[in-house]
């Protein structure tokens, strides 16, 4: 009842509008370019939900309408011709009950209507908003005040009425992809980690770092007994039998000059001292991936040079798992014959290699999960020599629907004990999705890193929602453990064998990768390895900016100022500087002069470099100046501040 009498209403006033003589013409919204929705996951439908499915909301089905997922944006222009805008909106009954979202109309930047938060199961509301006037129509959903999970929306008949001419349905424009990173100078440079873990016993492998003119020849001072460096490759390998902590002095030499840097080898219980670096298969490939891929992405991180700016990780996702032999030991299907000649061929390049499972009797992709078998697949695992897994929460939901404290701690907790009697490290990811807090007991578990959200897609939406939204999450990382946002979406990505172009902008690109490195996440590159461009390989190959993430110290970054817009995160590095990143959240550039030093606890004459340039900018005195800034529409500005000389 409520809604027909508010369609009434609406169908009254486009009448009234007609008895003064205008003519209005509808167009539903269906209609329009729906290519040009960016949404937080899935793919925006006509007529259907975001997964597929006729529209439904609290029981009641729709015949037209968008169906779309949180956060999700659809820009038209109007041209000041439009007349009214109507729709009845929900959350879509596919999610069953879950899920919470806000609509709203935004009109020239002005909210014209909101609805609120709605919940899987409420009633749908019925939307009216004025158009007269209006250039620019901005549909946006937003999730509810959690995360984006279950978060399916749906603007049911919505349409657009105009006074004259057709509603346009517009991408958000592309700015050029401008390379910032200067190129790498011929003469030695020693990158990456400058503390490593590993635990008595196990097999060590590290690669120094280091970009410069090749041949290049490598070699330690104080290396500890039990560990030898290859001249050649840099490659450290060999095992410490005794805990105990050991300063070194790496040296890579060539026919340019000399380099040299301290390197902490730690030998103890910890390991992924600093944040992983590396590769995943999903975000690419998902279930399509392959060997061929694998080894593929192994040659292309070191023929791209990305091997000497400390990327290490080679991470096969989902569906690799084939089910168990007579002796319960887990096979691997027909895309992946042979995993320990795979091991040996992604190791032999200086570059660890990893994979996944799920701590339920199945993964994500219904393939072969590790519920009680953990210790088997563990051991498993080490004698193929594998050096990292991700450990997904997937199908022990069914086990547990709702799950106690204890019982979301408990299968973890198996596999860190299993993980605990490998012959070798394995980094241990928990992929909880951020159920449960995990940020507050993922190192009481023994992970070294938890998923603090659900999937990232290659959206604005998404990746800002997702990484503006680590904030109280910084006072539970730390060496060892690590809050993880989620994997990266630059380069060519597309969750299948046809991989294509990611949908967030130039600026969003370096918006993702500051925020990431600030944040210290694991860095998991998502993209098809054989198609790096220059621009990609300007974000993944900055060792200045790689720095922040991999810095010693250790800290996530907080953000110390919010200005409408801009939001401007704090990092404390090991060296005493400080890293700011300055990021612009809005549709448009912002120019701005900085004078809050203070809240970032700095004093004093201060050097100003940009880390994406890689050069000094200012000397500015923080107790009095003005630092100039113009930041790009999602874009940032990323600075280190340290004390001038």
């Amino acid at each position: 009842m409520f809604i027909t009498k508010n369609l009434i209403v609406g169908v009254a006033l486009l009448s009234v509008a007609a008895a003064f003589g205008v003519k209005a013409e509808t167009f539903g919204i269906e209609t329009l370019n729906l290519d040009a929705v960016d949404q937080g996951w899935g793919t925006a439908h006509a007529n259907q939900s975001v997964d597929g499915h006729p529209l439904f909301i609290d029981g009641k089905r729709f015949e037209h309408g968008l169906g779309t997922h949180a956060t999700s944006t659809l820009r038209i222009t109007l041209g000041g011709k439009g007349e009214r805008f109507t729709a009845i909106v929900g959350v879509d009954d596919e999610v069953d009950k879950k899920g919470s979202v806000v609509f709203k109309v935004i009109g020239d930047g002005k909210t014209l209507w909101e609805s609120g938060v709605l919940r899987g199961g409420d009633p749908a509301k019925v939307v009216s908003a004025d158009l007269h006037g209006v250039k620019s129509l901005l549909l946006l959903v937003t999730d509810g005040g959690d995360d984006m999970s279950y978060d399916h929306a749906d603007w049911a008949e919505a349409k657009i009425a105009m006074i004259e001419g057709k509603p346009e349905a517009l991408a958000p424009p592309r700015e050029p992809a401008v390379v910032l990173t200067p190129k790498s100078s011929p003469k030695p440079r020693i990158n990456g980690a400058k503390v490593f873990g590993v635990r008595p016993g196990a097999p060590f492998l590290f690669t120094v770092a280091a970009t410069g003119e090749r041949p290049m020849i490598f070699s330690a001072k104080r290396l500890p007994a039990g560990l030898q460096l290859d001249p050649q490759s840099g490659q450290i390998t060999g095992a410490l039998r005794e805990k105990g902590t050991h300063e070194v002095t790496l040296r890579a030499q060539n026919a340019q000059g000399t380099a040299e840097r301290r390197f902490k080898i730690v030998c103890g219980d910890a390991t992924a001292l600093t944040p992983p670096l590396g590769w995943n298969s999903w975000n690419c490939f998902a279930c399509d991936v392959n060997e061929g891929n694998v080894r593929a992405a192994a040659d292309a991180m070191v023929a791209s040079g990305l091997i000497n700016h400390g990327w290490t990780y080679i991470n096969i996702d989902d569906c690799w798992e084939a089910g168990r032999d007579a002796d319960g030991k887990v096979l691997s299907n027909q895309k992946f014959p042979d995993m320990k000649a795979l091991t040996d061929y992604v190791h032999g390049k200086g570059l660890k290699i990893g994979l996944y499972s799920s701590q339920g009797t199945q993964t994500c992709a219904s393939h072969e999960g590790s519920y009680k078998h953990e210790e088997q697949d563990a051991l498993r695992y080490a004698e193929w020599g594998f050096d990292y897994l991700k450990y997904d929460w997937c199908s022990y939901g069914a086990l547990f629907p709702n799950p106690t404290h204890e019982q979301m701690l408990k299968p973890y907790q198996v596999m860190r004990a299993a993980l605990d009697k490998a012959p070798r490290d394995i980094v241990f990811s928990l992929c909880q999705y951020g159920m449960g807090n995990v940020w507050e007991w993922g190192a009481q578990v023994g992970g070294n890193c938890w998923r603090t959200t659900g999937d990232i897609t290659d959206t604005w939406p998404s990746m800002s929602g997702i990484g503006f939204g680590q904030a109280g999450h910084e006072k539970f990382a730390g060496p060892g453990h690590w809050n993880d946002p989620d994997m990266l979406v630059v380069g060519y990505v597309g969750w299948s064998a046809k991989v294509r172009p990611t949908k967030l902008s130039a600026n969003e690109q370096y918006t993702h990768i500051s925020l990431w490195c600030l944040l210290a996440a694991p860095l998991l590159i998502g993209c098809d390895m054989e198609k790096l461009d220059a621009f990609t390989l300007n974000l993944l190959g900055n060792d200045e900016v790689l720095a922040l993430d991999q810095d010693a110290l250790g800290l996530q970054a907080t953000c110390v100022i919010t200005d409408g817009d801009v939001h401007i995160y704090e990092k404390e590095l090991e060296d005493g500087g400080r890293a700011v990143g300055c990021f612009n959240l809005g549709d448009a550039p912002v120019t701005m002069g900085f004078t809050a030093f203070g809240e970032l606890h700095l004093s004093g004459k201060q050097t100003a470099r940009d880390l994406w340039r890689q050069q000094d900018v200012a000397t500015v005195d923080a107790d009095k100046d003005s630092l100039p800034l113009k930041i790009p529409a999602h874009g940032v500005v990323l600075y280190k501040f340290t004390a001038a000389k």
